[in-house]
């Protein structure tokens, strides 16, 4: 009884925990291959994968550019004769989420597609798998939302702080302005007041000779 009470404890903690598991594979043009996977009910799969083309002039792989290469995810309950559950077809690189319905195992299959030469050219695809919970991977989820409102806060306060910088600048540059007008207009009523006052000296002065010079009978 304690080794059948500790086996299933076993049990529900591998069903619980999340796995992940990574790897790649190369294949011959359309090449579909496929894995096999043991999920209870409601066990949620998530899918990264990444299909890279040979390049024969390079001689080494890489990612195909725009639509060349295409890819088939299929999703089967081998427990239900190999009834197909899930079938996209998606870009050659991206994600899949899958929603195991009963328990038992199914089949994930991944088929590269392209047309033209490249139908039978060799790729080589990583896929990445992660299993648990819908709770587990909606924290992770959360998480990413987390991290990223931090990051766009942060590029918040960056802006504000930039336009905080801007409006100081905006600022003394007005004062800078208003002082120089400033400046510049005393300078002016100055000039002004010099023009007046050597005016009127010259003026004094024109006077006082001619008086001057009447008072000698010069004039």
């Amino acid at each position: 009884m304690r080794i059948a009470g500790l086996l299933l404890q076993i049990s529900v903690l591998l069903v619980v925990t999340p796995f992940a598991s990574a790897f790649y594979y190369y294949s011959n043009g359309g090449e579909r291959k496929c894995f096999n996977k043991e999920l209870v009910q409601g066990t949620l799969l998530h899918g990264k994968y990444n299909v890279q083309s040979y390049d024969d002039n390079l001689k080494t792989y890489r990612t195909p550019s725009g639509d060349e290469i295409s890819v088939i995810v299929d999703v089967e309950e081998v427990f239900d004769d190999n009834h197909r559950v899930m079938n996209q077809k998606r870009a050659a690189q991206g994600e899949f989420t899958f929603n195991a319905l009963d328990s038992g195992e199914h089949k994930i299959c991944i088929q590269p597609q392209s047309q033209g030469w490249l139908a039978k050219v060799k790729t080589k695809v990583e896929i990445e798998f992660e299993t648990g919970s819908d709770s587990h991977l909606d924290s992770k989820g959360s998480e990413a939302m987390k991290s990223l409102q931090s990051k766009i806060q942060v590029l918040n306060e960056r802006v504000m702080e930039i336009k905080r910088e801007q409006d100081l600048v905006r600022e003394r540059e007005a004062m800078f302005r208003d002082a120089s007008e400033s400046a510049n207009s005393r300078a002016m009523w100055w000039t002004v007041f010099q023009v007046i006052v050597l005016g009127g000296t010259c003026a004094w002065q024109l006077r006082h000779l001619r008086t001057f010079f009447v008072k000698q009978k010069i004039l």
